[in-house]
Parts: C-alpha cells; structure tokens; sequence
C-alpha cells in the first residue's frame, strides 16, 4: 500500500519502503513506504490548503460528511477488521468491534459540533457589543500506537475535523495497513482531499512532523519518553498539545467486596488484548482477609483464558512483537527474582501454532512488592501484581505512590468508603464496582506522567477550538 496525501495514494519521495509484519507467523505480508521530511512537508502543505476551505464550512455540512464517514465504517467494518487483525494479531471479533465502536465515537463528535456555540456578554455600552467565538486551531498532527490504531486515531480525527482542522496522521509501523484504508475509504465516501492524509514511516518522520512549523497541535498517544520528547520539541513553536501516555492503573479490592465480580472486571480488563492498553488494571491490592479468596477466583479467571494460535481460534493473541514481549518477560523475572510467586502463566507459549510468535498466558503475580518493576511500571502486556494490604488507606497510598495517573478501579459495597477512594485516587478515571469501556460522552486522559489533556466528548473538540474575542463598535442609528 501507499500513503494517502491530497486524496492520492503515493509512494514516498526517497522511494524507501518498510515492511508489515503477521504477529502471529511472523510472516512480511506487505510493505508500506518509509517515509520522511519531504513526505511530511507534501502531507502538510496539502492540509494546510484544505484548511483555507473546510474552516469556512457550515458546522451542518461537517456534521453530514462526518456521519457519512462512521456510516461507511460500519459498512466495512468486516473488511478493515480484517485487515487490521492480519497486522495486529488480535481475534477478529476484537477488530471488527473496534471499527464499529470507533464510528460510534465519530457520530458523538458530530453531534457535539452541533451544541458548539458563540457567546455575546450583555454588559456592553450603547453602540458596543463583545462576540466570543471559537476558531479552529489549524493543521494537527496525530501520532497513534499500534494496540487501538483506529479507536485512538477516531479520538483525535473526530474530534479535529468536526472543529474545522485537518489532520496529517502517522500511524505506528506496525499497524499502517488499517488507517490507510480508512482514509481512502472517507475520500471515497465524500471527505474533501487534504483533511486526512497519511503517512508511514518511523521515529525521523515523525521528529519532522512535530518540528514542521506549519502544524498548530500536535495529538499523540504512546510511551511517556516519547510524549515528553514530543511536548519538548512542539515548545519550540508553541504548539498545542494533547498526549495521552502510559499508565499503570491499580484496582483496590476491600474486605466487604463482591469478590466475583470483583475477579471478573479485573479478568477481563486486565487481560484485554492481550494487556496492551494503557488504563488496563495493572497492579491490584487486596486486603488480607480476602486475599486468598480473591486469588483463588482471578487464577480461574485468567487460566479459563486461551491464546489463539496462528490460524486458529481463542480469547487472547500474541503481543505484537519481541520488544513489547521483552517487558513482560523482564517484569516476570524480577519479580521471581524477588521472591514473589508466579500464580498463572509465566512462560511464554511454545508448539504448534505458538513458536512464530510473541504468545504469552495471562499471567498473575502474587505476593508483589514495591520493589518489584510490576507495581512500578507499565507492563503493557498480560501480567497483574498482585499484593496484599492491611486497610484500604494503605492500599490508596500505594495507588498513589506512583509517576501515573491514568485510570483506578475500586471494590467495596460501602458506598461512602468507595466515594472516598474514588476521590482518593489521583487518576482522570475511576471506576466502582465495575470496569466498562471508557464512555465517548465523557473526558478521557491522564494526570502527572499519564499525559495532557482530555480526549472524547465535547472535551475533546474543545482541544482543537482557539478562542477569539471581537469587539464591535458602530454609531447608534436611533
């Protein structure tokens, strides 16, 4: 495939490409281009064009093309699934839901756009009137992961072209395949050429997207080293930014909790895709006179979970690759290392099926310590922590005791002991008693090193919106 520039598939200026690797086999199925500077400089220079245009569009005209494109979503959410599981390795179900699930993100930014308004303050003078407006920032850059590379992409697409900004995006290299054939699939739908380009390539063209002195804001989802690199390197022209980084979120389970629904929400949240999302729960602090129960119950849990090899059928794929894979292995080593000891899973999945890629059982560490890299560190990987605590005061500062603020889970059937860790917690979700799906009506995005800003809803839009004050002034006619 090529990338996607003013409406174009095209290959890259130096004609260097790279290859998309099969999770599951191993297998270089398909090469995209490599792209670099002069790409990045075609790419803006073609959403910089469009801009002059779509930023005069009705807000009724945007709405209408943006919930044509979630329409034709759905309509091919089977065929970009698959795509998307041939370069990801998730089960199919998994990818097919996450296209339909990121054009219902689509549609609730429309409908936001519509609620955006204009204020006029009544304080002015005779012949005098202030108009506070919003305009749109100007050409964005969105830099997305390979876990969620259409969901966490919508976040950002969204929420921009509904604000009247267009967007040059990058998507991470091992998952090129499906958001290219999402942008020519919004071109083809109706989208105007230039509002969302792609291209493909590594770290250099992402550096020069960043650098490039055109783009307005830069919204970029991934690792905490590269978002601070990011934030560092827009300061030098004052760009926006939204970054939405690691997280390594805790779940508080208390004496009095519903301990199997408890173990379900943390089962399967925790190992989701395998564990490569960044609110999974990551680490889980259980106070002792449950413990053992609740051990008892999350080890069914994960060990009912089963891989799917290569060609076949299951609950969980391979982590995309050896270096995401490395973590896994690293974190479980040290912990054994340490004297914890390994509940479920461990070792990575060998046979038929398995050898040719980065299998790896959910896994459970029990009696988990401070000390130890898994209750420091994001995993991004199917591992939990798991520690015991004397109280839910000790177990909300070790929540705490942490460089992240991304998401927190909390079990307890007192409602005012759940309130109070709730507010404890600081992270910018929370939930009690359950864990769903983040909402696409409601901000999502973390505190301290989980990043900044907000994503979703009209939180979102907000992002992608400059203030503008006018004041008017004409000579009173009566």
């Amino acid at each position: 495939m090529e990338m996607f520039i003013d409406g174009l598939s095209v290959p890259a200026r130096s004609g260097r490409r790279m290859t998309v690797t099969d999770p599951t086999t191993g297998e270089a199925f398909e090469t995209v281009p490599l792209g670099g500077s002069e790409d990045a400089d075609a790419a803006i220079a073609s959403a910089m064009r469009a801009f002059e245009g779509w930023k005069r569009v009705p807000m009724t005209e945007r709405v209408r093309l943006q919930k044509s494109c979630a329409q034709a979503m759905r309509e091919n959410a089977e065929s970009i699934g698959a795509v998307l599981q041939r370069e990801l390795g998730r089960p199919l179900a998994g990818c097919v839901s996450e296209i339909a699930r990121s054009a219902d993100l689509l549609d609730i930014y429309a409908e936001e756009g519509m609620r955006l308004q204009a204020a006029m303050p009544l304080g002015s003078a005779p012949g005098e009137r202030i108009v506070i407006t919003r305009d749109p920032v100007g050409v964005v850059v969105a830099i997305t992961p390979f876990n969620y590379p259409i969901t966490l992409l919508m976040f950002k697409l969204g929420a921009a072209l509904i604000a009247g900004c267009p967007v040059v995006a990058k998507p991470s290299e091992e998952t090129p395949l499906s958001t290219l054939m999402l942008a020519r699939l919004f071109h083809d739908t109706g989208l105007p050429a230039g509002l969302f380009n792609v291209v493909t390539g590594d770290r250099a063209l992402g550096e020069a997207l960043v650098a490039h002195p055109v783009p307005r804001k830069v919204a970029f989802t991934g690792s905490v080293p590269a978002g601070k690199a990011i934030a560092a390197a827009c300061a030098g022209t004052m760009k926006r930014v939204t970054l939405e980084l690691g997280g390594h979120s805790a779940a508080i389970v208390c004496a009095d909790a519903d301990l199997d629904r408890a173990a379900a929400a943390i089962t399967r949240h925790g190992f989701a895709n395998s564990g490569q999302f960044c609110y999974r729960v990551n680490r889980v602090y259980i106070e002792r006179p449950v413990y053992d129960a609740m051990l008892e119950r999350l080890a069914a849990g994960a060990k009912a979970l089963t891989l799917a090899p290569a060609g076949g059928q299951g609950d969980l794929g391979p982590l995309v690759n050896d270096r995401i894979f490395a973590t896994s292995e690293n974190q479980i080593a040290d912990a054994r290392a340490k004297g914890a000891r390994i509940l479920t899973g461990g070792a990575r999945a060998t046979g038929p099926g398995y050898d040719a890629g980065c299998y790896l059982p959910p896994t459970l560490i029990a009696e988990a310590t401070p000390e130890m890299l898994i209750m420091q560190d994001e995993t991004f990987g199917p591992v939990i922590g798991l520690a015991p605590v004397d109280s839910p005061a000790e177990a909300l500062r070790l929540t705490n005791d942490s460089r992240f603020g991304l998401a927190g889970f909390v079990f307890t059937r007192d409602l005012a002991t759940g309130l109070a860790l709730c507010e404890g917690i600081e992270a910018g979700s929370v939930w009690l008693n359950d864990i769903q799906r983040s909402s696409h009506h409601v901000p999502f995005g973390g505190m301290k090193e989980s990043g900044l800003g907000r994503e979703k809803g009209r939180y979102g839009i907000e992002s992608y919106l400059e203030y503008k004050t006018m004041y008017l002034s004409w000579e009173e006619a009566l």
